[in-house]
């Protein structure tokens, strides 16, 4: 199980999905740097892994969820009291 921290997204391109395409991040041991895309980000939390952003100096962990009309898979973040998806202010790349 690794721990990566959500760095940089690339924001939804002209597909009908609505979704986050890619995201960037850093691996918490190695301090490698990776770009997924939702699908494999997705992949990476079944498996275990920890997904998480900092939220002025907090870490608020990603978490999978299931749009209630498409009932496809996307990602958010943990309630934290701050905007409902900290994803959604991270740079682009």
């Amino acid at each position: 199980m690794a721990t990566f921290q959500i760095t940089r997204t690339r924001k939804d391109g002209p597909d009908p999905d609505f979704r986050i395409d890619a995201f960037e991040s850093v691996e918490i041991a190695t301090g490698r740097t990776c770009r997924d895309t939702i699908d494999d980000l997705l992949r990476s939390i079944d498996l275990g892994n920890i997904n998480f952003v900092v939220v002025q100096g907090r870490r608020v962990r990603v978490v999978p969820r299931i749009h209630p009309r498409s009932r496809r898979r996307y990602v958010t973040t943990e309630g934290d009291g701050f905007p409902p998806n900290n994803l959604l202010n991270l740079p682009d790349f």
